[in-house]
């Protein structure tokens, strides 16, 4: 059975034997979620108020100075049942992936908003990754002489169309893997590279 209510955090018991982490930057994130968008994922607790799943999300609430939160208490279920559900609500999260053609245009069309994409939970880094941004003409930084030598910067114009398609090629390369070891950690570089490679070596060139 499920029991849908709300607890106080002081009356909230953290699993001692929690395998999941939360850094200081995590729980920042979800503050910054919950603040945008209210408490939409409830804690799951047991008959005794022992956090099943939601750590972060308690921790987050305590951080904003949330007194009450939203639960879900779930009665009848066995030890191992709450031990497994633990590991269970965290891990499936992370086996599904992501479609980067698709989430950057989502992220363009937020940008276009004028949204602030920190709220997304992705860093500028991810963001980049997945292929966003290449459609547009932007200002390179510029690298200190010393700085430069083996790398250089480039940039396109290109049509939406033209970008939805180098997104994919992209994707694809990188799924691929790395194919010659240059030190550089830009992984849209790397992917361009290698689809530059076949490229050649299917026309000749």
């Amino acid at each position: 059975m499920r029991l849908d209510c709300k607890r106080n955090t002081s009356e909230l018991i953290p699993y001692a034997r929690n395998s999941r982490t939360h850094s200081e930057a995590q729980i920042a994130q979800i503050a910054a979620s919950i603040k945008e968008f209210g408490f939409t994922n409830p804690v799951i607790i047991d008959e005794d108020n022992g956090i099943i799943a939601g750590h972060g999300r308690v921790m987050a609430a305590q951080k904003l100075g949330i007194d009450e939160v939203p639960c879900v208490q779930v009665t009848g279920w066995t030890k191992a049942q709450k031990k497994a559900y633990v590991i269970a609500d965290n891990k499936l999260a992370l086996n599904a992936g992501w479609d980067d053609s698709m989430l950057a245009l989502e992220f363009e069309e937020l940008q276009g908003m004028d949204y602030d994409l920190d709220l997304t939970g992705f860093a500028a880094g991810e963001i980049e990754d997945c292929g966003f941004g290449e459609a547009g003409e932007v200002e390179m930084p510029v690298l200190a002489e010393g700085e430069k030598a083996p790398f250089q910067q480039m940039t396109f114009t290109l049509h939406d169309e033209q970008a939805e398609q180098v997104a994919r090629a992209l994707e694809a390369a990188r799924k691929m893997g790395a194919f010659v070891d240059t030190g550089n950690e830009n992984g849209n570089g790397n992917a361009l590279a290698r689809v530059c490679e076949i490229f050649v070596g299917s026309h000749g060139g």
